[in-house]
């Protein structure tokens, strides 16, 4: 996504590849000085010659763009340095041959070609675990919204290339995405010449977007000679093998599989090539994509190459790329990612061009820059997803964590508050749009999806980050985190309220929460009873089938009611037809309860959709939390089996804390795999700390402070299962 040596008028509608989130290029460890930055395509008209001084300067050109450091007042103190750097990291590679000279510190230079499974040392902390889930279409709850047409790809970096933690961090400033329910795929975008052009994702989002059925593709980044750049690379990348096999498109497979991915976002932008290189790109396309599609994966060809071996971005499917993605053999690519120079007309054309090749139209992704300007960014959204008639193509956001990245408050809860924007509108509420102006929120235009079809269903509102962890309504720790893959599956609507009076605040809060860090708080004057919409669902209910609510009061007395829909609204943005059940009442001040509605009378039925209302018993404001929503079959399943074999696999100590890996193997019980687990300290007192969790089997865990003179620290590992009911303890320790 780079251009060198071209017009304004070119560079405006064009992109250049990895640069800092200030707009200056870095050097692949080196930290932005401000969150705010202007677009790449301002400090594109620095030109190549900067490039070349950050380059003679020792700066490796090209680096991938960091993580925004903490606004003043919200500080992240920086992390404890183990004595020995015990972290697991993602992974990273070049095909082949490593740059000349020496990496940069915290950056190691890897072969693909070399790499081994069983030569893995962080293959543990990598590999994810949740399987894909099936997702369907329900109704959608905005009028215009619609169903089989546009889709969304989504590319966000979520950290820097080398450094990218493995399994979270003690830290809750993270892109903790959750609107999964608009997106089709998601590209783990990042790469460099300097620390390495070939990334997997790392497994807490593969889990996450798994556990909401969204596909994950690591990025093979052939990155422009202006940054780094190097046609060798493009060359190992396509190198045969004595048989004429390609063995790099057989490593892309084998890592894909081994971490439990989707395939590769393809992006080969280093000028240079010619036909023949082009030609050889084609059938390396090919070879991988048979190597790969047996097993699920799948490939997305960025616009940057074509068929001259010479990188010139079209912004349209045309004959100078369409054999990047069909030709005369049949399919080459799954989808292509159109780079964002493309008009009204390309795009028409690129339609058309599908529909001639026998290819849907939506599997052609129009690109759209939200990195620098997120929704004040301009785009001619007719040219894609048109009201007045069928949607042109699909469209692929290119980093929309400026969600969190433009913030000076890099809270939680001013995050979400931020996405949910983002991707519902400026009304919160996407079956009430607010008047559209430059943005078109997704909520607006594409069907929401979901995966909540069998029982037992929970959700504890937990996002996959917070402040403190929660276990029954108490902090367990209160040790900021992120991990993605601890993050449940929340409503995909943010956040549909039906009211004939004032409309109450809704948001996710990280004050207070019944289990992990968040939960979801109503807030506000209500004059009339309030409907909150959660989840869409098809879950199929007997005469055993009991919801459960645990909710909390702060302010304002309420009567609550759980709603179960068994049909759906007759048109999108129609009415909900639920059936209420009373779920008790909360006083302000008196803590988590749990209330329980059975569904009895709606067995042999299936439950399209799920709600609360609330009423207010008194004229004050309200404050209400859930804290958790469950739906399961009595009686309730029993714990899972308990994890065996739990052991300290390496550790370093130093100035009273240490850094350790744990491993452990997992036990599948009557009831399947567990959700999660959960790792914990016990304390000398024989209270329980949380440290982490993971859905794997193995978890780093840095700078566990050593409790006074104990001579052993004891570390339990539980299995956890979908109702969030944990197994016995598996326990071990490390002696100090």
């Amino acid at each position: 996504m780079a251009e060198t040596g071209e017009t304004d008028a070119t560079r405006e509608t064009g992109k250049i590849s990895e640069i800092s989130e200030t707009g200056g290029r870095i050097g692949p460890r080196t930290p932005p000085a401000a969150p705010v930055r202007p677009s790449r395509r301002a400090v594109l008209a620095a030109g190549a010659g900067a490039a070349a001084l950050l380059g003679a300067a020792g700066q490796a050109p090209y680096a991938h763009a960091a993580p925004v450091p903490a606004a003043p007042d919200a500080p992240v103190p920086p992390a404890p340095q183990a004595p020995a750097d015990l972290a697991p990291y993602a992974s990273y590679w070049f095909p082949d041959s490593l740059p000349a000279g020496t990496p940069g510190p915290g950056i190691v230079w890897r072969s693909l070609l070399q790499w081994s499974p069983d030569r893995d040392p962080d293959l543990a902390h990598n590999t994810a675990t949740v399987p894909l889930a099936q997702r369907f279409t329900p109704v959608p709850a905005h009028r215009d919204a619609r169903a089989g047409q546009a889709r969304i790809a989504s590319l966000v970096s979520f950290g820097p290339t080398a450094g990218n933690p493995s399994q979270g961090s003690p830290t809750a400033d993270y892109y903790a995405l959750t609107h999964w329910a608009y997106i089709d795929e998601l590209v783990f975008w990042g790469g460099s010449a300097g620390e390495g052009i070939v990334l997997a994702p790392n497994a807490p989002v593969v889990d996450a977007a798994h556990r909401n059925g969204v596909r994950v593709l690591g990025n093979v980044f052939l990155p422009p000679v202006a940054y780094g750049g190097d046609l060798q690379w493009t060359r190992d990348l396509l190198q045969r093998d004595a048989l004429g096999r390609f063995p790099l498109a057989d490593k892309l497979v084998q890592v894909a599989r081994t971490y439990g991915f989707d395939g590769w976002f393809v992006n080969a932008e280093t000028d240079g090539g010619d036909s023949a290189l082009a030609a050889r790109m084609r059938e390396f396309l090919r070879a991988l994509r048979a190597a790969g599609a047996p097993h699920g994966l799948r490939i997305t060809w960025y616009d940057a190459m074509n068929t001259t071996g010479r990188v010139g971005w079209q912004g349209a499917l045309n004959p100078l790329n369409q054999e990047f993605f069909e030709d005369r053999a049949g399919k080459v690519a799954d989808t292509m990612f159109v780079d964002f120079r493309w008009t009204a007309q390309t795009l028409a054309a690129s339609g058309a061009l599908a529909d001639r090749l026998g290819r849907s139209r939506h599997e052609l992704w129009a690109a759209v820059d939200t990195e620098s300007r997120g929704w004040d960014s301009a785009v001619p959204w007719d040219a894609i997803i048109p009201r007045d008639r069928e949607h042109v193509v699909s469209y692929g956001f290119y980093r929309p964590e400026w969600t969190r990245n433009h913030l000076t408050d890099r809270s939680p809860g001013a995050f979400h508050r931020a996405d949910d924007r983002f991707w519902t509108g400026e009304s919160l509420d996407p079956a009430r749009p607010a008047p559209e102006a430059l943005w078109r929120a997704p909520a607006t235009a594409v069907a929401d999806r979901s995966t909540v079809t069998g029982l037992p269903f929970a959700c504890s509102f937990n996002t996959g980050h917070g402040l403190r962890w929660y276990e029954n309504g108490k902090a367990v720790s209160d040790t900021p985190w992120n991990h993605l893959g601890l993050q449940d599956r929340l409503p995909g609507r943010r956040w549909v309220v039906d009211t004939p009076g004032e409309r109450p605040s809704v948001t996710l809060d990280f004050a207070d929460a019944w289990r992990g860090g968040s939960s979801l708080l109503v807030a506000g004057a209500l004059t009339a009873p309030a409907v909150i919409g959660l989840h869409s669902t098809r879950l199929p209910l007997t005469r055993g089938s009991v919801l459960e609510l645990v909710h909390a009061g702060g302010t304002g007395p309420v009567a609550v009611e759980v709603g179960v829909a068994t049909r759906e609204p007759a048109a999108p943005g129609g009415p909900v037809p639920y059936t209420w059940l009373p779920a008790g009442s909360t006083d302000g001040g008196q803590g988590w309860r749990t209330a329980r509605a059975g569904l009895a009378s709606l067995a042999g039925r299936t439950a399209y959709a799920l709600a609360v209302r609330i009423t207010a018993l008194g004229k004050e404001p309200v404050v209400w939390r859930l804290g958790a929503l469950s739906v399961h079959d009595t009686p309730r399943p029993g714990r899972p089996a308990p994890p065996t074999a739990p052991a300290v696999t390496a550790s370093a100590r130093q100035d009273g804390k240490a850094w350790l890996r744990l491993s452990w193997r997992g036990a599948a019980g009557p009831h399947g795999q567990p959700r999660h687990y959960e790792v914990s300290r016990v304390l000398p007192d024989g209270t329980r700390r949380f440290l982490g969790g993971t859905c794997g089997t193995a978890l780093y865990l840095p700078a566990v402070p050593r409790a006074g003179r104990e001579r052993a620290t004891a570390f339990e590992v539980r299995a956890v299962d979908e109702l969030y009911t944990a197994s016995a303890p598996a326990r071990t320790t490390l002696v100090w």
